[in-house]
Formats: C-alpha cells, sequence, structure tokens
C-alpha cells in the first residue's frame, strides 16, 4: 500500500524509518492533504503526528474528512495527529496512543498542551510539550521520586509559561524558590535521569499500528524469528 506520514519534533527521521518503510513529510499544513489526493496515485493510508500551527495554516478537520471521504485511512497521534484524531475518530480516524486518549476523553483540551517550538532545519524540539511534562511527573510520583506536590506545583509553573518558554530546566529553576534543597535535588535527578516522552512512544504506537494496517503479515522487529 501507498502510505505517507507527517512526523517532526515528535520524532527524527530515523528513528520512523526504522519502524516503517513509507514515505516521511515534515509537519502537515493546511493544503497538504489536497495535495496528497491530487497525485496520480494518492496514497492508500496518511499518518499525522506532527503539524504547523503558528508559520502557516494548521490542517482543518474538514480536511482530515475530506480524506476519508476518499478512501484514505487516517491515523493520528502525538501532537496535531492527537487533536485531530480526537475530533474526528467518530468518523472514522484512528487515534492512537496516550496523548489521544487524554485529548479524546476530554481530560485535556486546550492546543498548547502538544504545542513547541523547533528548528526549521532539523526538525528538533526547541522547548517541552506541556502533555509531556504531565506524564512525566505522573511517572516521578508512582516512582516515588518525588512528593505529590512538588509534581503538582511544577505543572502549575509549566502551565503559567508561554509554551514556548516550556523548558525543563527553566520550571526547574523557578521552582527552587519554592522547595527545600533536598526535595528539589530529588525532582532534579528525576529529571536528568531521562523522563518518559510520550509523543515519542505515541509517535511509535502509530507507526505500529499504520505497519499492522498496511501488511498484516509484517511483524515487529522483536517478533520476527532468525534463521
Amino acid at each position: 500500500m501507498r502510505a505517507v506520514v507527517f512526523i517532526g519534533p515528535s520524532i527524527d527521521l530515523e528513528s520512523a524509518s526504522a519502524e516503517l518503510d513509507v514515505e516521511f513529510l515534515p509537519p502537515v499544513k493546511r493544503g497538504d492533504l489536497a495535495e496528497l489526493l491530487a497525485r496520480p496515485e494518492p496514497p492508500e493510508a496518511i499518518g499525522i503526528v506532527d503539524g504547523r500551527f503558528l508559520q502557516s495554516l494548521c490542517i482543518s478537520p474538514k480536511e482530515v474528512l475530506e480524506a476519508m471521504d476518499r478512501g484514505v485511512t487516517m491515523f493520528g497521534s502525538s501532537s496535531m495527529g492527537a487533536l485531530r484524531a480526537a475530533e474526528c475518530s467518530p468518523f472514522g480516524m484512528v487515534g492512537v496512543g496516550k496523548i489521544y486518549e487524554e485529548y479524546f476523553s476530554g481530560r485535556i483540551d486546550a492546543d498548547d498542551e502538544v504545542a513547541v517550538t523547533y528548528d526549521e532545519e532539523n526538525l528538533s524540539a526547541l522547548s517541552e510539550p506541556m502533555v509531556n511534562m504531565r506524564f512525566a511527573i505522573a511517572a516521578g510520583i508512582e516512582q516515588g521520586a518525588f512528593a505529590p506536590e512538588t509534581g503538582e506545583r511544577f505543572l502549575e509553573i509549566a502551565k503559567e509559561l508561554y509554551f514556548p518558554q516550556r523548558v525543563n530546566r527553566t520550571v526547574l529553576m523557578l521552582l527552587r524558590r519554592e522547595l527545600p534543597a533536598d526535595e528539589h535535588a530529588r525532582i532534579s535527578a528525576f529529571f536528568a535521569a531521562g523522563a518518559p516522552d510520550t509523543k515519542r512512544e505515541d509517535a511509535l504506537l502509530l507507526l505500529a499500528a499504520m505497519r499492522d494496517h498496511l501488511d498484516p503479515q509484517i511483524k515487529s522487529v522483536d517478533d520476527r524469528g532468525a534463521l
């Protein structure tokens, strides 16, 4: 099957290509789906991970619905894909991952939860998405890495920042004023050790779901046998 996936700061091209052999394009913007559908041989499946919203108009739910009306199977996760999947899954779009579930359930509803700034040249993130911070703090509390109230205050401070300023080290610097030194050291150590990257994890789940859709006979690398 012909397939296209729009990726960006959520997952790098090398990692994505290792999971699925399809055409990868940079973050989707308004009009991109129409260009794909105008090809002599349009894709039969399209995945949306990342999308633009400041530099250009963002992709609309109507564009997604029009693609599905043309017979394209649409997948969404992680970022812009999760937003559109939450809106369009009742009409057939396939939503994948924890972030999609948060939007679909209504537990989060603000667009800025997944917003980041990124380097236009290499598509690497320059800020941290609020939703990643939420999952990271939940994991830290579950592990007992720091007190629940410390995590709650971390999220409050992060939410007060404009999304381009949301960087873990910035929030930790602001939190230092309010915490005892030992507690600040505990939460700092948690992030230094590597917090979960839920956007990336969800992007990998989307690629796996598309792989199963495109060829149910293909197994993941971990499931393949050796001769």
